[in-house]
């Protein structure tokens, strides 16, 4: 079977702004959204299961932003768990 290549590019970065009030966690936090997204999956919701903002404000993953302390550690868990393969779904 062949392996599925692990890559930040499926990944896209949502910068908090002035919108801030419609994520769900409330906090000033940078969250993780699929770039691609999955059917039967959330359409509206970053990896952590977390609402987006109306017109979300969106940055190409780049690895030194997994160092930022705004990122969301629940969007990072998930990230890290795709990443060594792992099924991940929203609850």
């Amino acid at each position: 079977m062949p392996r599925v290549t692990w890559s930040l590019h499926a990944y896209q970065l949502i910068e908090p702004d002035e919108q801030l009030d419609l994520f769900a966690c409330r906090e000033v936090r940078v969250h993780l959204l699929a770039r691609q997204l999955e059917l039967g999956g959330f359409a509206d919701r970053t990896l952590c299961g977390g609402l987006l903002p109306a017109q979300p404000q969106l940055v190409a993953l780049e690895k030194p932003m997994l160092r930022d302390k705004r990122l969301c550690k629940s969007c990072q868990a998930v990230l890290q768990a795709q990443r060594r393969g792992e099924r991940t779904h929203l609850v």
